[in-house]
């Protein structure tokens, strides 16, 4: 059975159109929450009798995140699930509670970097992974049924953890080595009037850093509005104006990163996981890194020179985690900026991530720039053009033609993917070359060919 409402990143859309209304939230909750009894009572999972499974429940800042979350406290609640708030808190705090607290699951009420009119549900196992695909499919399962809510003294309870904030922010603190601090370094932190307004300032700072903030008032409708990971202008400008030695932004629930260096230069996740690749080499531990098919080839080419494996996963953190537990690997990501150390954290951490690249630069006493400097990256453009769901590029002959003709006219030199978003109805037109102008021509002719195939 195919996934219906499961996307790469769970449960997302715009607010009020099915399914982010607050009825199929409600069910939605329900369903995974009957999923959760099920599988705690065939492995026991420490419950006695009487006891409930319990999830904990986070969240980012869009006003939307105040009626899902009570949407689905209702739903577990009414299929006798305790429940646990959190408040705002990065996805990846979430991940880490969850595990920490034993709980049955995590969920994180969130659209990412995605504008504050979206929003959506992602869910952590136990241990503080993504859900499995065929758990996934058993909660898309039960949404076809309809709610039974259990008897009154099976229902379950809710109540808030105060300390939620304050215990995530010791766990990112504690995957920086000890032996190291960030005195004498002024950062700027952008957190994208987003989960980690009032937790990553407080990261950097307590380790040392001198740190200026930026995108930490949250109001409900400004997260990621110009701000953050995917809009890097404000960060480059405050980093320009304060005179910091770095900068540092995270997207709207904390998950990616990118940094600048005092110069404006902005660096990218293939960037930035090269840094930390060439650290963990340097130090005989590491085996190989996973990537994804949007991964730039010179950070394949980078690694060879390292002696390190490289294999590209499908686009998502979910399948680049995937891999890495297939190969045996530590380290993998994306050049969006999702980057997952498996040695310091179960899911991609923007936090995390930005702390092991600053302890590779105090470890080596060298800047950004100086580290990335054997790193050259090919001229990558990325062109998102809206398309109606359930488009099919590869049924429309003037797709295909413009696609192949790109392929040929790069050679082995470059390369084009053609995908479609997981989380937005868009298609996704990847080329990337040595020529800065012919990659850019090239993407914007298959886009071109997009548009006219949309319009037929």
């Amino acid at each position: 059975m195919s996934r219906k409402y499961f996307g790469t990143d769970g449960v997302r859309g715009l607010v009020g159109q099915l399914p982010i209304t607050p009825d199929f939230v409600m069910r939605l909750g329900y369903a995974a929450g009957e999923v959760l009894v099920r599988h705690a009572q065939k492995r026991g999972a420490g419950l006695k009798g009487g006891d409930h499974p319990a999830v904990l429940i986070g969240k980012d800042t869009r006003i939307s995140g105040y009626m899902l979350e009570s949407s689905l406290e209702a739903g577990f609640a009414a299929a006798g699930v305790d429940v646990i708030l959190t408040g705002p808190l990065p996805t990846p705090g979430v991940a880490y509670l969850t595990r920490a607290l034993r709980l049955q699951a995590g969920i994180v009420i969130s659209a990412s970097h995605n504008a504050f009119d979206d929003n959506g549900i992602k869910f952590f196992s136990a241990d503080g992974a993504k859900l499995a695909d065929g758990v996934e499919r058993e909660i898309e399962a039960g949404l076809e049924r309809p709610m039974q809510c259990k008897d009154s003294a099976r229902l379950g309870k809710a109540r808030r953890i105060d300390d939620a904030a304050g215990r995530y922010i010791e766990f990112c603190k504690s995957t920086f080595p000890h032996e190291l601090d960030l005195r004498g370094m002024k950062i700027v932190v952008d957190c994208a009037n987003g989960a980690a307004y009032h937790i990553a300032p407080h990261v950097f700072h307590e380790l040392g850093a001198d740190v200026k903030s930026i995108g930490v008032e949250p109001n409900g409708i400004n997260i990621n509005d110009n701000v953050g990971a995917t809009k890097p202008g404000a960060l480059r400008e405050a980093v320009r104006t304060s005179g910091a030695d770095l900068g540092i932004a995270l997207d709207g629930d904390g998950d990616r990163v990118l940094m600048t260096d005092s110069a404006g230069v902005v660096y990218d996740g293939d960037q930035l996981l090269y840094v930390i690749a060439r650290e963990r080499a340097g130090n005989g531990g590491l085996a190989g890194v996973a990537g994804t098919l949007m991964t730039n080839l010179a950070l394949e080419q980078g690694l060879a020179k390292l002696g390190v494996e490289f294999a590209r996963a499908d686009v998502g953190d979910r399948y680049v985690l995937d891999m890495m537990q297939v190969k045996g690997w530590q380290l993998g990501g994306e050049n969006s900026g999702h980057i997952i150390c498996l040695d310091k954290h179960t899911t991609g951490d923007g936090i995390v991530s930005a702390l092991q690249v600053l302890a590779a630069m105090r470890v080596r006493r060298a800047t950004l720039p100086a580290l990335c400097r054997d790193l050259k990256l090919f001229p990558q453009v990325l062109v998102n053009v809206k398309v109606e769901r359930g488009f099919d590029w590869r049924k429309q002959p003037r797709v295909v033609s413009a696609k192949e003709e790109a392929e040929k006219s790069l050679g082995r030199s470059g390369r084009v993917l053609l995908r479609p978003s997981g989380t937005e109805p868009v298609l996704r037109v990847m080329v990337e070359g040595k020529d800065a102008d012919k990659v850019r021509q090239l993407a914007g002719d298959i886009a071109a060919a997009v548009e006219g195939a949309l319009q037929r």
